[in-house]
């Protein structure tokens, strides 16, 4: 080989490396500290950046997007002398480089240790039931704390959440009978309200029942005097109107009787005295068109008598019949008018 060559060779090789180690390329959102001699000098930005070859060096790259970081669970106490296990988990973002590298040396355990001890000192304030239901005050004490601590580090904390709350077993034993004590609590009451809510509607409904029977009954029975009122009124506008003389009357009144006397309801009645007056005034009122001289086979004087006879008849059956009758059941005796009982 050439000895020309052999020096041109060495020089093409020193001037590629010293270019290579000239140019750095940093990718996007990634950020390196550059040291001169062992001494910070900058921060490379991303993109295409040139350092000064043997004295310049790369220390450090960092990330600076945001960053989660979940922590192992930790013990704590709470006022009511529990321990407890809490998982955390940090959101984070590397707002300088340069402090993130050389103000702390790691600052992942650094931010893992202080939220520990944030966490003891809030959790130590609280009892069990205010830990479990009060993630959200915990969580904005501990962002407040880390976020002015881990300030000077270059570091920016988003947010902190707790993942996990982990009472001892007993505490969850115990826990587990409570709720479903306060559960079956709740059932036996919402199923009590319910019965109560049935037994008032059922009241009500039968209430209202009864209101509108009762309602009906009476508009039935006003009906019903209203319909016999009217009855009344035009047969005695009838008679009125006819001029009927007490003959007449005393005849109706005979062929009412024995259909008051058939009713079954009837277990005892009192024969009226005028019962006997009424039949000699149909007997007289017969007698008496005898006398003014009408034909024995006058048809309408024939019918009258046959009527009157077979009124009185049907009433001396009757009679008879329920005096046999209250013998038989040993039933008090029918009664005439003005008869005394021993007679």
């Amino acid at each position: 080989m050439d000895p020309v060559v052999i020096p041109i060779l060495v020089a093409a090789i020193v001037v590629v490396f010293l270019v290579a180690s000239t140019v750095r390329i940093v990718p996007q959102a990634r950020r390196y500290n550059v040291e001169r001699f062992g001494r910070y000098r900058r921060t490379l930005q991303p993109g295409l950046n040139l350092v000064l070859p043997v004295a310049d060096r790369i220390n450090t790259k960092l990330d600076v997007r945001e960053q989660v970081y979940s922590s192992d669970p930790k013990p704590v106490i709470t006022a009511d002398n529990l321990v407890v296990n809490i998982d955390t988990v940090l959101y984070y973002q590397i707002t300088d480089p340069r402090a993130a590298a050389y103000e702390v040396a790691d600052y992942l355990q650094a931010i893992d240790q202080l939220t520990v001890t944030t966490l003891r000192n809030v959790i130590g304030s609280m009892d069990l039931e205010g830990t479990l239901t009060s993630r959200e005050e915990i969580n904005a004490r501990l962002r407040s704390v880390l976020d002015d601590a881990t300030g000077k580090w270059g570091i920016r904390v988003n947010r902190v959440e707790i993942k996990a709350i982990d009472p001892p077993n007993t505490i969850k034993e115990a826990m587990e009978k409570q709720m479903r004590a306060e559960r079956d609590k709740r059932a036996a009451i919402l199923h009590a309200e319910g019965e109560r809510q049935a037994k008032i509607l059922t009241a009500e409904g039968t209430k209202q029942k009864d209101i509108l029977e009762a309602q009906g009954t009476q508009q039935a029975m006003i009906l019903r005097a209203d319909g016999e009122a009217k009855a009344v009124e035009r047969v005695f506008q009838a008679v009125h109107r006819n001029n009927a003389d007490p003959k007449i009357l005393a005849y109706k009144y005979l062929e009412t009787l024995p259909h008051l006397a058939k009713s079954d309801n009837n277990t005892f009645w009192v024969i009226p005295g005028e019962l006997t007056e009424a039949v000699r005034a149909v007997t007289s009122a017969f007698s008496d068109q005898s006398v003014m001289g009408l034909p024995p086979s006058a048809p309408p004087a024939e019918a009258a008598a046959t009527a009157a006879a077979e009124v009185a008849e049907q009433a001396a059956a009757v009679v008879s019949d329920a005096k046999a009758e209250a013998e038989a059941a040993g039933a008090p005796q029918v009664l005439g008018r003005g008869q005394p009982p021993g007679d």
